[in-house]
């Protein structure tokens, strides 16, 4: 289907892809592979238009291309589904899959509405998704959202379908659905090009791995033929040993603890304590509460009942400026829009939540604000140019760092982390969690919700497990499983305080 030879790119004298080769074949799952940075995300652009390539071959079905703008792949055949989903929320379901491409009669302009409707009726049908076509999008969930960018593909025609983290924001069961349909589209002979950081993903699904580092071609593997530690090794350069590093924390006394929290909506009657030193995860599937039970102990979102202490006595959060006087500290799952002022550099970006201890009087002393600055980075391997960097020109393990520094500068008794590796690579991920291990060992007691089972089974001492607003299990390390754990976030199990 594709055959891309020798290609390079720079910009402005920085060389970002070096005599890269890929190819794809006709009904294959092709993953995308490589620390952030590699160079992949520049390499589908200039497939698809988007970016002129220096040097190199593109052949799309034997003949020889030179896409000068998405349009053009568009109607090669070509389409592409981002992470960021094109989906415009105020439209229907129909409108968004015909947009630009609406049905009209004749020279009169006047839609064909009715038909256009059975057609998303049937498309979406197809790939198992039945919603009415005419509800506005914004009723969808993401995953169902996904596959009507899927549809969309598929109703232009669409024989390769890019794929930039697709199961980023998704639930285990929207994942399962999207697999399903990704492999009914591949018996049909549509190819894919995978781009994800989930290696069990990939594993599952992709035939084929090609691997880029530091904007070069490092290899191809097939799926049969590999292992994950031989694709870690391939994307870093270098062994990385034990996936997730090992801690010898010694966990204290009770730090926070808190008995029938409660939100109208959300979640009810939670109970759970957390240690000094202790890493605590919170699992489940998406929309079981885990974000909205951290929200309330950050004072973001208010409990409408239940009791907090916090090293031993009662407290009231109200606020995040509350919470923060306690020491305790927040990194958000979405750093982009919550974590991080894009536009600022990284020096102000660490500063944010530290002006008490580098201003007087409301104004900040840039020595201070410099030696915090140089602290972080040499604490945690901040990769920067310089302080002056604008922090979204970082990649994104680095940007997590940011937003993890910004706390730490408050020397935090506890922290939660609210998927702390979501979109990090597997580089990133090791050095996150051996920060995580750090600050455990150091006394700081971590809050962790996470979505990937093999990092709480990797990284937690203990596991609370939600189902539907209710604690449905509280596991200790001993006991852990991947499948102990989804049959409780399930609700295959009974609740953690009926259990007694």
């Amino acid at each position: 289907m594709i055959t891309m030879k020798g290609i390079s790119k720079s910009f402005s004298g920085n060389k970002v892809l070096d005599n890269v080769d890929f190819s794809l074949e006709k009904g294959e799952i092709h993953a995308l592979m490589g620390e952030n940075g590699a160079g992949k995300s520049t390499l589908m652009k200039i497939l698809t238009g988007i970016y002129s390539r220096d040097s190199g071959t593109v052949t799309v079905k034997g003949k020889e291309v030179n896409f000068r703008a998405p349009r053009e792949a568009e109607e090669a055949g070509i389409a592409v589904i981002h992470q960021e989903l094109n989906i415009l929320p105020d439209l229907s379901v129909t409108d968004n899959l015909f947009l630009g491409k609406e049905r009209t009669a004749g020279p009169t302009g006047i839609l064909k509405t009715k038909e256009m409707r059975e057609q998303t009726r049937s498309v979406l049908a197809e790939l198992g998704l039945h919603v009415n076509p005419s509800q506005p999008a914004r009723t969808l969930s993401v995953g169902q959202q996904q596959i009507v960018e899927i549809a969309k593909a598929l109703s232009a025609n669409a024989e390769v379908i890019i794929m930039d983290e697709p199961t980023a924001a998704l639930t285990d069961r929207e994942i399962a659905t999207l697999f399903e349909t990704i492999e009914r589209l591949q018996k049909k002979g549509v190819s894919f090009v995978y781009i994800s950081h989930r290696m069990e993903e990939i594993f599952s699904i992709c035939d084929r791995i090609t691997v880029l580092r530091d904007g070069e071609y490092v290899g191809t593997k097939r799926i049969a033929d590999t292992s994950f530690e031989e694709i870690v090794q391939l994307m870093v350069g270098r062994e990385l040993g034990e996936r997730f590093p090992k801690r010898s924390a010694d966990i204290g006394d009770v730090r926070l603890s808190v008995a029938g929290l409660s939100r109208k909506g959300c979640f009810r009657d939670v109970d759970f304590t957390v240690r000094q030193g202790e890493v605590v995860a919170i699992a489940g599937l998406m929309g079981a509460g885990r974000t909205e039970v951290a929200q309330s102990l950050f004072g973001y979102k208010k409990p409408d009942g239940g009791t907090i202490e916090f090293d031993g006595r009662p407290v009231k959060i109200d606020s995040p400026q509350a919470a923060k006087r306690l020491g305790i500290g927040y990194v958000t799952e979405d750093r982009k829009s919550e974590g991080l002022i894009l536009d600022f550099t990284v020096e102000e970006n660490i500063s944010l939540t530290n002006y008490a201890s580098i201003s007087k009087n409301g104004v900040v002393s840039a020595p201070k604000e410099r030696s915090l600055y140089e602290q972080m980075v040499e604490r945690i391997g901040i990769r920067t140019s310089g302080p002056d960097q604008a922090v979204k020109s970082l990649s994104g393990g680095n940007q997590q760092k940011v937003v993890i520094a910004k706390w730490l500068g408050i020397a935090p008794k506890l922290l939660i982390l609210d998927e702390p590796t979501r979109g990090v690579d597997i580089g990133a991920k090791k050095e996150i969690y051996s920060i995580i291990n750090g600050l455990a060992e150091q006394g700081v007691s971590i809050l962790m919700i996470s979505s990937e089972l093999p990092e709480v089974l990797g990284m937690a001492d203990r596991v609370l497990v939600m189902h539907e607003g209710r604690l449905a299990a509280d596991l200790p390390k001993a006991e852990l499983t991947q499948e102990l754990i989804m049959h409780h976030a399930t609700g295959g199990g009974k609740l953690a305080d009926e259990s007694s």
